[in-house]
């Protein structure tokens, strides 16, 4: 009995051992072969894909009104009338110099006009006097009471009285024309706002001497007056770009200082030469004005900013992200039996956030939209990644 099982054992030896090996093979395979690759889908859809230019180097906010003032003559400064940061309105006095010299010009010229006007008065008083004479005596002239002599001698003295009072009349207008000069002159020692602003800087004190810039030689203004209710963005447009740009296109402005946000704006004006800073790089400002001013944050002139401005526009059109395009134009389409096939597509109207796909995809077709991830290529088995929401309520 012993005998004949170890004939039986002999006999399946080798299929017992076989089959160990062929489960072990299959064991191996199974564990070691290479797991679907979670990736993050998106589904191509339709919408408005617009086509832009941005600027190559940052630009600057700037106000539509910025007046950087000295006070038209030279003086020491008596009144400082406003302060740093302080608003003012248009017409208000910012500083005076010293002008007690002028206005005694002033009233001594207004003394003078009030003289000459008196003599005026008493001039043509005597003017009218004379002309009345001689009316009188053309009449007792002609009835023969006196002679041609006397009529003659009324007449002359009536034509010179009259002279006499036109000249007094001009010295009177004289009187007036040295009030102007003087009021003039006054106003050349006193510093008003052109327009309401924001002063945001003071040169002058109490007491230093103010001069006015002579030609060709920068000096420091008294007073840097800003008008910040209207501001523009100034930016480089590199010149490939510069012929598309037209003024009262739209565009987006972008700021460092404020984050997360973009203003809308329009295309003022567009520089009607190429600035040559760099032979290489060969620019054409352009600026970009605000349509509204920001009303929560605080947005200063000389903020560094970015713009893009809106040439072209197309709605309705197949798209996908741009930042999902792989080099040559090609993406990752995910199959319905799990693999991913590479396809190339074209492509029309595009910029940062989005491209027009032409062909190459169709409408409800899913993208892989993670393409950093490890083992990510044409054929490679994938599956979705679930999204935190799902995974929670797949583990409720």
């Amino acid at each position: 009995m012993v005998q004949q099982s170890k004939s039986i054992f002999a006999k399946y030896k080798w299929l017992i051992v076989g089959g160990s090996v062929l489960l072990a093979v299959a064991a191996i395979t199974y564990f070691s072969r290479a797991k679907p690759v979670e990736v993050v889908l998106l589904k191509v859809e339709r919408g408005m894909v617009e086509a832009s230019v941005s600027n190559n180097r940052a630009g600057t906010v700037k106000a539509c009104r910025r007046a950087k003032m000295s006070p038209p003559a030279g003086g020491q400064i008596s009144k400082m009338k406003v302060k740093k940061g302080e608003r003012v309105v248009a017409g208000q006095v910012l500083l005076e110099l010293w002008h007690k010299d002028l206005h005694a010009q002033e009233e001594l010229a207004q003394e003078q006009a009030k003289t000459v006007a008196s003599r005026a008065k008493e001039v043509c008083a005597m003017a009218e006097a004379a002309q009345r004479d001689a009316e009188r005596s053309v009449q007792l002239r002609e009835q023969g009471f006196i002679s041609s002599q006397l009529l003659d001698k009324s007449l002359t003295d009536a034509k010179a009285r009259k002279a006499s009072c036109e000249a007094a009349q001009g010295e009177v207008e004289q009187s007036s024309a040295r009030i102007e000069v003087a009021r003039a002159s006054l106003d050349r020692m006193t510093l008003r706002a052109p327009f309401a602003g924001i002063v945001a800087d003071i040169s002058g004190e109490l007491g230093e001497y103010a001069t006015p810039s002579p030609p060709g030689i920068p000096t420091l203004p008294a007073i840097d007056l800003i008008d910040d209710s209207c501001l523009y963005v100034s930016a480089p447009i590199d010149e490939v770009d510069a012929a598309v740009v037209k003024v009262g296109q739209s565009g987006r402005i972008t700021l460092d200082a404020i984050k997360g946000k973009q203003f809308a704006g329009k295309v003022q004006r567009i520089a009607p030469y190429v600035i040559e800073l760099e032979k290489q790089a060969r620019t054409v400002e352009v600026e970009v004005a605000f349509s509204e001013l920001p009303k929560e944050e605080n947005l200063l002139v000389g903020y560094s900013a970015d713009i893009e401005i809106v040439h072209k526009v197309k709605e309705n059109v197949l798209r996908i992200p741009t930042q999902h395009l792989m080099e040559g134009k090609k993406v990752l389409v995910y199959k319905a039996d799990g693999k991913l096939e590479e396809r190339v597509v074209i492509t029309g109207l595009a910029n940062w956030s989005y491209t027009e796909i032409l062909s190459g995809l169709q409408e409800g077709e899913q993208i892989v939209a993670s393409l950093d991830r490890v083992g990510l290529k044409a054929g490679a088995k994938a599956k979705p990644e679930k999204s935190p929401a799902t995974q929670s309520s797949t583990a409720k």
